[in-house]
C-alpha cells in the first residue's frame, strides 16, 4: 500500500494488480466476508477450516481472493474462510483480535516490527524449522524478502505476493503542457513547484489524513541526506538518534516542501483508503506523486486510459546535493507477509501451512499478479513481463534487485507503540505545528520498545 505500517492505526495500502471480483458485502470497519468461505464470526473458523484475514482494495482483493478459492477447490477437506478489511479498519481490528485471543489462524502482516510485537508477546509460530523442511518455498522467493520476516535470527512469517518499492510518480501530459522535466534532484523538485502552481496544478498529490503517506517523504529523505545509518540508528534506539544532523535536514526540507505549496491544497483531508491521492494524478490535478509501487495497479484499474495510453511516468526518488545517501536505495515493502498464530488449533496450522506450500505463489497466481502490473517476489519473475506493463515492472525489477540497501517502511521497521508516537509527530510536522526541532526532542523522549 503498504501501500506504507505495523498492525497499528495506519494505513498501510494495499498491493497491486489486475481486476478480479469485488468484496462480496460491506460490514462494520470496513470488513467483508466472503460469502463462500464462511465463517462464524472474524477469527473464528468452524471444524474443518482455518481462517485467514486479508485486506480489501482491488485489483490486490480479487487476487487473494483467487489464490483462496484456488486453494478451497483443491482441499476440499481443509478449507479456508477468509475475512477482508479496509487497512486502517485492519489494524485495529487485528491488534484487539490478536490480544483476545481471538486471532485468525493466519495473520496477514507488514513484518518488522509489527511482527516482533507479536514474536515478543509468543502470538506466532517459528517457522524456521518448517522451511528448512520446504526449502523450495524458501529457494523460490526473493531472499531480500525475508529480512522483514526474520526476528533474532528466525523466521515467523511466509512472504508472499509483491515487491512494493515507494515511486515518484509524475503526469507525463503535464509535463509537456508546462515544458518540464521530471526532477533529478531535490533543488530541481523545487524549483517546480512554482512553475506548476503557476499553472493551476498542484505540484504534488499527498493523501495527509492517512499520515504514513507523509512518511515516505522522511524515509528518503532522511536516507538520501544521510544514508542508511540514519534510521538504522533510530530503529536500534540509539539516544538521540532523531537528532541527528541528516535527520534535522531532512525534516526542515519536507516543511520548506509545504511552505512553498508543494501539497494539494487541503492534503491533510484526503485519506489514501479511498484513492482520492491517486484520482488527482491521473485525472490531472496534480502533476506527482509519490506513493507505493502497488499504485500502478489502481490507476490501471480506475485511471480509465491513464496508465494504457503511457501518460503516466516515474522515476527514482531525487537526489540531494550533498547528501551521503546513495540514490540507488529503496524504500517501501520488500514483500507481503502472513504469519501463523500459536493460538489455532494443531488442526487450524495444519491447513494453513498447506496453503503456505501449495496456495501461494502459484503459476496462476504469480500470473495474476504480473498481468495487474505487480512484481511478484519470485525469482526470475522478469522473465513473464510482456507487454504495456513491462517498462514499470522491469523498472520495479532493477528498484528491488539493484538496490545497495533498502529502508523498510518506517511505520513497519518500528515496534506499534514508538511509530504510533511517529505518526503522531509526522501529523503536526506537515502542519507546520511543530518545528524540527520538536519533532526530534519528542521522538527521542519516546521509549524505543
Amino acid at each position: 500500500m503498504r501501500p506504507g505500517a505495523t498492525e497499528i492505526d495506519v494505513d498501510q495500502n494495499g498491493f497491486s494488480r489486475r481486476s478480479f471480483l469485488a468484496m462480496a458485502m460491506a460490514a462494520p470497519l470496513g470488513m467483508s466476508a466472503l460469502a463462500s468461505c464462511g465463517t462464524s464470526g472474524p477469527g473464528q473458523a468452524r471444524s474443518g477450516e482455518a481462517s485467514v484475514w486479508y485486506l480489501t482494495g482491488q485489483p490486490q482483493e480479487g487476487l487473494r481472493k483467487a489464490s483462496v478459492d484456488a486453494f478451497n477447490a483443491a482441499h476440499p477437506d481443509g478449507q479456508l474462510a477468509a475475512t477482508f478489511f479496509e487497512n486502517d479498519a485492519y489494524k485495529t481490528r487485528i491488534r484487539t483480535a490478536v490480544g483476545a485471543n481471538q486471532a485468525p489462524t493466519i495473520i496477514w502482516t507488514w513484518g518488522g516490527g509489527g511482527l516482533r510485537d507479536y514474536v515478543r508477546n509468543g502470538q506466532v509460530d517459528d517457522l524456521t524449522e518448517w522451511f528448512a523442511q520446504n526449502p523450495d518455498v524458501k529457494s523460490k522467493r526473493f531472499e531480500t524478502s525475508f529480512g522483514a520476516a526474520t526476528i533474532d535470527g528466525k523466521i515467523y512469517a511466509v512472504p508472499c505476493e509483491q515487491v512494493s518499492p515507494i515511486v515518484m510518480f509524475y503526469n507525463k501530459q503535464l509535463f509537456e503542457q508546462v515544458g518540464a522535466q521530471p526532477p533529478t534532484t531535490w533543488d530541481e523538485l523545487m524549483a517546480l513547484v512554482p512553475v506548476f502552481n503557476n499553472a493551476g496544478i498542484a505540484p504534488f498529490s499527498l493523501a495527509g489524513q492517512s499520515r504514513w503517506t507523509n512518511m515516505m517523504w522522511l524515509e528518503f529523505l532522511f536516507d538520501r541526506q544521510g544514508g542508511p545509518e540514519v534510521f538504522d540508528a533510530i530503529a536500534a534506539g540509539e539516544p538521540n538518534a532523531w537528532s541527528h544532523p541528516a535527520a534535522i535536514a531532512g525534516l526542515t526540507k519536507v516543511q520548506d516542501l509545504v511552505r512553498a505549496n508543494g501539497f494539494v491544497n487541503g492534503f491533510q483531508s484526503i485519506a489514501a483508503d479511498a484513492n482520492a491521492d491517486q484520482a488527482l494524478l491521473h485525472q490531472g490535478r496534480a502533476a506527482m506523486m509519490l506513493h507505493g509501487a502497488w499504485t500502478y495497479g489502481s490507476m490501471k484499474e480506475e485511471g480509465g486510459d491513464f496508465v494504457p495510453s503511457g501518460k503516466l511516468g516515474w522515476v527514482p526518488f531525487p537526489a540531494i546535493e550533498g547528501g551521503a545517501g546513495d540514490p540507488s536505495t529503496g524504500v517501501g515493502n520488500p514483500a507481503s507477509f502472513l504469519a501463523l498464530s500459536s493460538q489455532a488449533s494443531e488442526e487450524q496450522k495444519t491447513i494453513a501451512r498447506e496453503y503456505f506450500k501449495s496456495g501461494l505463489l502459484t503459476d496462476a497466481d504469480v500470473d495474476g499478479w504480473v498481468a495487474s502490473g505487480a512484481v511478484p517476489i519470485v525469482n526470475g519473475v522478469d522473465s513473464k513481463f510482456s507487454g504495456p506493463d513491462a517498462p514499470f515492472q522491469q523498472f520495479v525489477y532493477d528498484t528491488a534487485t539493484q538496490a545497495r540497501s533498502w529502508v523498510h517502511s518506517w511505520d513497519q521497521a518500528l515496534l506499534p507503540g514508538p511509530a504510533d508516537e511517529m505518526l503522531n509527530n509526522i501529523e503536526q510536522l506537515f502542519s507546520l505545528s511543530i518545528s524540527p526541532e520538536q519533532f526530534a526532542t519528542n521522538m527521542n523522549a519516546v521509549p524505543s520498545s
